[in-house]
C-alpha cells in the first residue's frame, strides 16, 4: 500500500484532492453561516433551520440521479459543471449582499441548488478516484478523503464565524472563491474520466432503468446489502449518542467554549485517525477493522453516562472517531473494487443516500430519550442500541471474512494505468 507521500506524486489525484478539499472547506463555511444570515434577516429560528435543511434536501434529492449521470457522462465535466455552478450561485448572494438586496427567497433558492450542486459532484468524484489511482493506492486515497472531511469540519465553523463578523455576504464570497479555485484545479486532471463503454442497447436505456440496475446489484450482493442496512442504523444510534451527550452538557450549564473545545478535540482525533488509517488498513483484516469500529462506541457510553463533563465527551468520543476514517476508507475501497466500473456511480450514490437518511432523525431520538428517561438512562439506552446495531456486521460472515487489502480479490477489469506524476 502506498503512503501519503507517494500518493502526493500522483499529479491527477493531487489536483482532484486539493480541488475537492478547498471546495468542501468553502461549503462548510457556507453551511455554518447560512442559518446565521437567515436568522439575521428574519429574526426566526424556524426559518434558520429551514435554510439549513434546504441544503440537505437538495443534496439528498440529487444523489441518486447524480449516480446515474456519473455512470453515463464524462465525470470530469460533471465535476467542473458542479463547481462552476456553485461559484455562480454563491457569487449571486455576494452581489445581492453588496447591493443591500439579500432576501429570504434568494437564500433558500441558493441553499437548495447548492445542495443539488454538491449532490451532483459527489458520485462523480468517488467514481473518478478509482480511475485516477491504481488498485493498491485506493485505501490511502480514500483515507486522504477522510482527512479532508475532518479538516473542513474543524476549520469551517471558526472561519465561517469570523467571516460573518466581517459582513453577512463574506462567507458566501469565500465559498464562491473556493468553488472557482476547485474548478481551476480540476482542469489539471489529465486522466480519461469518460464513462465505461456501454452496449448499444444499454446506451438507449432510460435513467430509471439504470437506477434500478444499480439498486438490483446492491441488493443481490450480500456484502453490499449488509452495508446498505447497517450504515443508516449505525449513523442513527451513534449520532443520537453524540446529541444526547451534547444536550446534557448544555442542560448542566457548561459554557459554550468548553463544549466547543470538546468538539474540536473530537475533530482533531478524526484527523489523526485519517493519518493513521493507511497503516491500520494494511495491518488489520478489513472485516476485523469494521467490527472494531462498530463496537468501539459501545463501551464509551459508560463514562459518558457516569461523568457528564466536556472532558468525558472529548476523551470517550475521540476513541471511536479515531477508528472511523480507517473503517470508512477500507470499506469504501473494497466496495469500489467489487463493483463493476460501470455501476460505481450508482453504488456510491445509493450507499450515501441510505447512510444519510437517518441522520435527521438522530436529534429527535436523542431528545425523546432525554425527556423520557433522563440523561444517564438515555446514554445507556443508546449504548445498548449501538451494541444491537454492531451485531449486524458481526453476525454477517460476508463482512467478517474480508481480508487485508493485499488479499482482496483481483477485479475482472484491468487496473487503471498510474496517473501522471510530477
Amino acid at each position: 500500500m502506498t503512503s501519503y507521500r507517494s500518493l502526493a506524486r500522483n499529479r491527477d489525484f493531487t489536483a482532484l484532492w486539493i480541488g475537492a478539499t478547498v471546495t468542501e472547506l468553502g461549503t462548510r463555511v457556507m453551511t455554518f453561516a447560512l442559518p446565521l444570515v437567515t436568522y439575521a434577516l428574519t429574526d426566526s429560528v424556524l426559518w434558520a433551520a429551514v435554510a439549513e435543511a434546504a441544503y440537505l434536501v437538495g443534496m439528498v434529492a440529487m444523489l441518486l440521479p447524480a449516480g446515474v449521470l456519473a455512470d453515463r457522462c464524462h465525470r470530469l465535466r460533471l465535476m467542473r459543471l458542479s463547481l462552476g455552478a456553485g461559484a455562480g450561485l454563491h457569487a449571486s448572494l455576494v452581489a445581492a449582499g453588496l447591493a443591500g438586496r439579500l432576501t429570504l427567497p434568494h437564500l433558500l433558492a441558493v441553499a437548495v441548488t447548492s445542495g443539488v450542486v454538491a449532490g451532483l459532484f459527489t458520485p462523480a468524484e468517488n467514481s473518478a478516484v478509482r480511475r485516477v489511482v491504481a488498485r493498491g493506492d485506493l485505501p490511502t486515497a480514500l483515507s486522504q478523503q477522510q482527512a479532508r472531511q475532518h479538516i473542513a469540519s474543524l476549520l469551517g465553523g471558526p472561519l465561517g464565524g469570523a467571516l460573518y463578523g466581517v459582513a453577512r455576504w463574506a462567507p458566501f464570497a469565500a465559498d464562491a472563491l473556493t468553488y472557482a479555485l476547485g474548478w481551476a484545479l480540476l482542469g489539471r486532471v489529465r486522466t480519461d474520466l469518460s464513462p465505461e463503454p456501454r452496449p448499444s442497447s444499454a446506451a438507449r436505456s432510460r435513467p430509471l432503468h439504470d437506477l434500478g440496475e444499480g439498486l438490483r446489484f446492491l441488493w443481490t450482493h450480500r456484502f453490499l446489502r449488509i452495508l446498505l442496512c447497517w450504515s443508516p442504523a449505525a449513523n442513527l444510534v451513534v449520532n443520537a449518542l453524540f446529541f444526547v451527550a451534547l444536550l446534557r452538557l448544555v442542560e448542566a450549564g457548561f459554557p459554550a467554549w468548553q463544549i466547543g473545545l470538546a468538539e474540536t478535540a473530537v475533530g482533531a482525533s478524526g484527523i489523526l485517525g485519517a493519518l493513521a488509517a493507511p497503516a491500520l488498513i494494511e495491518r488489520l483484516p478489513t472485516g476485523a477493522l469494521v467490527l472494531l469500529g462498530a463496537w468501539s462506541f459501545v463501551p464509551l457510553a459508560v463514562p459518558l453516562a457516569l461523568w457528564n463533563h466536556p472532558t468525558a465527551l472529548a476523551l470517550a468520543s475521540s476513541v471511536g472517531i479515531f477508528l472511523n476514517p480507517a473503517g470508512n476508507a477500507a470499506l469504501g475501497s473494497y466496495r469500489l473494487l467489487i463493483t463493476p466500473p460501470e455501476l460505481a456511480g450508482r453504488m456510491q450514490a445509493t450507499m450515501q443516500v441510505a447512510s444519510m437518511l437517518t441522520i435527521p432523525v438522530a436529534p429527535a431520538l436523542a431528545g425523546a430519550l432525554l425527556t423520557l428517561g433522563g440523561g444517564r438512562d438515555a446514554v445507556l439506552a443508546l449504548g445498548a442500541l449501538t451494541a444491537v446495531v454492531a451485531l449486524v456486521p458481526t453476525l454477517a460472515r460476508s463482512v467478517r471474512a474480508v481480508p487485508r487489502p493485499a488479499e482482496w480479490p483481483v477485479p475482472d477489469v484491468p487496473d487503471p494505468s498510474p496517473a501522471p506524476t510530477g
